[in-house]
């Protein structure tokens, strides 16, 4: 299964879910209506069985009568004689077989459906007869009466006898024909017919059959009784359907397997579902109530994925790697304040030590010495602490989101303070480059730049280009020197907080930490090309077009 599983949205599985449980009553409304017609066709085919089999016997029981062709008179007018027959053609001459029979087996077909055939009103009282009754009809009648009671009361059917004209003939008590009927009209004219009518006698018995449509509802089958290949009369049989819910309990264990293999579904969807969404947001509750007392726990993945749950998988691997490094780069900064703070108050100390123990015999230089390595150290404790303040306001700066600066304009005013006779700035002057604005408000984009020179500068470096490069949406600051190139081992250091090779010249590894740290908050990045040519900072930033 895991093999054919695809990586679904969480939503979609949701959806699918929701609209499964939301089809299950219309599935169920359809199946009973399904059932329900299955069992009104089951119905017709019991009446046409039975009307056939009536139509049959009253063929056999007919009285005969010579045909046209029997009755044919030879040359000299007299009758020709009737020859003894046996009891099959006897039976063939009476009976007309259909022409639907293969290999002896009629194949009977239904045409009732609940959702297209019209249902017509009760059944209407015979009308007065136009006719006189037919003789022969009357005899096969009376000879089929015990046949015809007996079906009665086994299958539960109305069945009547008519004649050629209709007129009702198993009934002594009642005279009346039927003729008009349309069933009974198709099957004087050869053709079967079963139509739906009304039962106005029928009587709600129990609540449930509020859902069966029909429950009011009788089938009348019409069926042609043939002789000779003529028809002489009608077979009219009617019953009710079997009604849904005995039909119900007579599937029960049909049904009962539907049901079981629902629930089965049901038990198989929610184990997918456990499988897929619960237990790795479980796993993944364990992995964070870990992380939270400071453990790295890798949280379980399922098999069975899904988008979302891999999303957040994925985000919260980021997350606990952004964690674990902030908490590295906060344990290595507290190190690097801790030393960096030590070397001043260390002297400071020990300053005040010696003139606390010797200042009665200290010369007036001796004392001036003293106090004036204390004042370096302190003044190198408040720039520290100065710098400390400019990482904290970086990393926490409140971002201008529609800021827009022209490049060229910060470069100017940062070329203009650091400039000098022994220290070139050479930077872009095509007049595509002036017309370049990136994501950054200006005092900002200018302390990156000035970051870069001042260093460039206290490097040794004499010249220091600087170039564009604009793409769809980035632009690109270069800045390159000419001043001794960065030793392989330092590169990957540079931009970590107070490392820094001008230690002794007061520099304390804060500057390129700040000016990264900057860039980051406008959605940009400073990094230090790798290639071993001249010295170079890329600064990327959003770029933008001016309102």
């Amino acid at each position: 299964m895991v093999r054919f599983w695809p990586v679904l949205r969480l939503r979609t599985i949701l959806f699918g879910v929701m609209l499964f449980v939301a089809a299950l009553p219309g599935l169920s409304a359809i199946f009973l209506r399904v059932y329900e017609n299955a069992l009104v066709r089951r119905t017709e085919a019991e009446l046409i069985a039975q009307s056939a089999a009536i139509a049959a016997a009253a063929a056999i029981v007919w009285p005969v009568r010579p045909s046209s062709a029997d009755a044919a008179s030879g040359t000299d007018g007299a009758a020709r004689p009737e020859m003894p027959r046996s009891r099959d053609q006897d039976l063939n001459a009476h009976t007309s077989y259909p022409t639907d029979v293969v290999g002896g087996v009629q194949d009977v077909s239904t045409a009732i459906d609940l959702r297209a055939s019209p249902i017509l009103a009760e059944r209407p009282k015979a009308t007065p007869l136009t006719a006189p009754l037919d003789t022969d009809a009357l005899a096969a009648a009376k000879r089929l009466a015990p046949a015809i009671e007996e079906t009665k009361r086994v299958t539960l059917s109305s069945i009547l006898l008519l004649d050629r004209n209709g007129a009702l003939l198993n009934f002594p008590g009642r005279q009346g024909s039927y003729q008009s009927l349309p069933e009974v009209k198709e099957a004087l004219a050869g053709r079967p017919q079963t139509v739906l009518r009304l039962n106005t006698t029928y009587h709600r018995r129990t609540i449930l059959e509020v859902f069966s449509q029909a429950a009011n509802i009788r089938l009348h089958h019409a069926r042609p009784i043939r002789v000779n290949g003529e028809v002489v009369g009608v077979v009219l049989v009617s019953r009710s359907p079997r009604a849904l819910l005995r039909g119900i309990y007579e599937d029960r264990g049909k049904i009962a397997i539907g049901v079981i293999g629902i629930f089965i579904l049901l038990i198989g969807l929610s184990a997918v579902l456990g499988r897929a969404i619960v237990r790795p947001l479980e796993s993944l509750s364990t992995a964070s109530r870990a992380l939270a007392k400071g453990k790295r726990e890798t949280p379980m993945g399922s098999a069975l994925q899904v988008v979302e749950i891999r999303t957040l998988y994925e985000d919260f691997d980021a997350m606990a790697q952004s964690i674990d490094q902030r908490s590295r780069y906060l344990r290595d900064f507290a190190a690097s304040v801790s030393h960096e703070f030590k070397t001043p108050l260390a002297g400071l100390r020990g300053a005040i030590e010696l003139l606390q123990d010797h200042e009665a015999t200290m010369t007036k230089e001796e004392r001036a010495t003293f106090l004036a390595n204390m004042a370096a150290d302190t003044g190198r404790l408040s720039h520290l602490v100065s710098r400390l303040l400019d990482l904290a306001r970086a990393d926490m700066q409140a971002i201008d989101v529609d800021a827009a600066t022209r490049i060229v304009d910060a470069f100017t005013v940062v070329a203009d303070s650091l400039s000098s006779e022994h220290f070139q700035i050479v930077g872009p002057k095509s007049l595509a480059a002036s017309a370049v604005f990136a994501a950054i408000d200006g005092p900002t984009l200018e302390a990156i730049l000035m970051t870069l020179l001042e260093n460039a500068r206290q490097a040794g470096a004499g010249l220091v280009e600087v170039s564009l490069e604009q793409s769809q949406d980035m632009v690109e600051v270069r800045v390159a020197n000419n001043g001794p190139l960065i030793p392989e081992a330092d590169k990957d250091r540079i931009f970590e907080p107070f490392f820094t090779s001008k230690r002794t010249r007061g520099g304390t590894g804060m500057g390129l930490s700040i000016a990264r740290s900057l860039a980051r908050g406008y959605g940009g990045s400073l990094d230090l090309l790798p290639d071993d040519g001249p010295v170079t900072f890329v600064l990327r930033l959003q770029s933008v077009r001016p309102a």
